[in-house]
């Protein structure tokens, strides 16, 4: 049996009803979670949904949370910066990549680390099907070469060391313990980029941003 089918045939627990594997998105789309089509995502879903996710689970300074929609627009700029610390350029097309690295979390949230540790590889498998549908959506592969993965990380890392230590009530000794050495930013930008957004402009400079990307890459 398919895996879709599977999915399809799900009953609740107790009762006769099918499990909804689907999600109904403000534009109209409906996503289902097992199979995704690139159909069926938009990028205004993306960013509407993003803007709304808290990384940290919520646990950081402000007034508003610290959105994966920020964190995005940030792991971006961090790419670029460390792709020009070693004297090149980030391709135009992984610099889309870096902004959608965590466009799955739209639909699934952002799930700390220590939880996704505990679950394991069924929301791991979730979220790549969705990253793929999302990365076919926007004209990227849907399976990422080694090299941009390793790229992704090592700017997540780094965004993740500066959230920590600005935001999130790290020591710097802990967050060097577990996102390793951080990539400098100027003040006017850890201003800009730490300072937590409202959810309005989150979204906004996130489709912004995007948008940018799109026509370099074009």
């Amino acid at each position: 049996m398919s895996e879709s089918a599977s999915a399809a045939g799900a009953r609740a627990p107790g009762r006769g009803k099918a499990l909804r594997a689907w999600q109904r998105m403000l534009s109209g789309r409906r996503l289902d979670l097992i199979n995704p089509s690139p159909l069926d995502i938009e990028i205004e879903d993306i960013a509407h949904g993003l803007a709304r996710v808290a990384r940290w689970n919520g646990q950081t300074r402000g007034e508003h949370i610290f959105s994966v929609a920020q964190h995005s627009v940030l792991v971006e700029l961090i790419a670029r910066r460390q792709a020009g610390a070693r004297g090149g350029d980030l391709d135009r097309r992984w610099r889309l990549a870096m902004l959608l690295h965590d466009a799955p979390e739209y639909v699934v949230g952002d799930m700390i680390s220590p939880f996704k540790a505990v679950i394991g590889g069924d929301y791991k498998a979730v979220e790549a099907r969705l990253l793929a549908a999302v990365s076919l959506r926007f004209g990227l592969p849907p399976h990422w070469p080694a090299a941009l993965v390793a790229r992704v990380k090592a700017a997540d890392r780094a965004s993740a060391f500066l959230e920590a230590t600005r935001l999130a009530g790290f020591e710097v000794t802990e967050a060097r313990r577990f996102f390793g050495t951080p990539c400098p930013l100027d003040s006017a930008d850890e201003r800009d980029y730490l300072t937590p957004w409202s959810a309005d402009e989150a979204k906004a400079r996130f489709l912004a941003r995007f948008e940018e990307l799109v026509a370099e890459a074009s």
